[in-house]
């Protein structure tokens, strides 16, 4: 008699991790005058590029803790990274000259800017971090600064996409254009229909193909 062969069990090839840079996708995508549908973009993700997980990095904002929820719900991990307040200094000048004489002159006024939270250096952390849990990466941002993280991926053989908002990415990503896949290019697959803001006489679109 034969001894008995086990099979040996199938290891199955682990899946894609995406990194998204959402300020860079959220000012690059409207720049062009659309807006994404995360939903959407998740499902996207996953049939196009084999995605099994998305991490989101964004700047927290405690007005937007359902807008979290709801991306989590669409299946993406959400990386939160506290904000700064910014303000830029304005100084009032006399009509002599634009300059100030000693007895009008003010303290410079500060103006509240947009709160800003850089999310590059937790992005870089992740992929590091996760490099043994996924098979390649898929970066998603036109941002030069990680120019120093994709040639590291791309020299250890785990870049599959570089997906950028549109066509004004950095230069500094050039060298790396055969993984660039732009997504405005996906916009009328990729973009939010706000169905709300629809003119009183304008009749909806016919659905055709929609999935629920």
């Amino acid at each position: 008699m034969r001894p008995f062969k086990k099979n040996k069990p199938e290891i199955k090839q682990r899946g894609n991790y995406a990194f998204i840079d959402s300020q860079n996708l959220n000012l690059g995508t409207q720049k062009m005058g659309w807006k994404m549908d995360w939903k959407k973009f998740r499902e996207f993700l996953r049939d196009q590029y084999n995605v099994e997980k998305a991490f989101m990095f964004i700047g927290y904002m405690p007005d937007y803790e359902k807008l979290y929820d709801q991306l989590h719900s669409q299946g993406y991990l959400v990386v939160l990274k506290p904000t700064l307040e910014m303000f830029a200094t304005e100084s009032k000048t006399t009509e002599a000259g634009g300059l100030m004489s000693e007895e009008n002159t003010k303290e410079p006024e500060e103006k509240k800017i947009a709160p800003k939270g850089n999310v590059d250096a937790d992005l870089v952390l992740y992929v590091l971090k996760e490099m043994p849990n996924y098979h390649k990466a898929v970066v998603v941002s036109g941002d030069g600064d990680f120019y120093s993280m994709i040639e590291y991926l791309d020299q250890k053989q785990k870049l599959h996409k570089l997906l950028t908002p549109n066509w004004q990415y950095s230069s500094l990503l050039k060298p790396y254009e055969r993984y660039i896949e732009r997504l405005d290019q996906k916009r009328k697959e990729l973009r939010y229909h706000d169905h709300h803001k629809r003119k009183p006489n304008q009749k909806p679109e016919p659905q055709q193909g929609s999935r629920h």
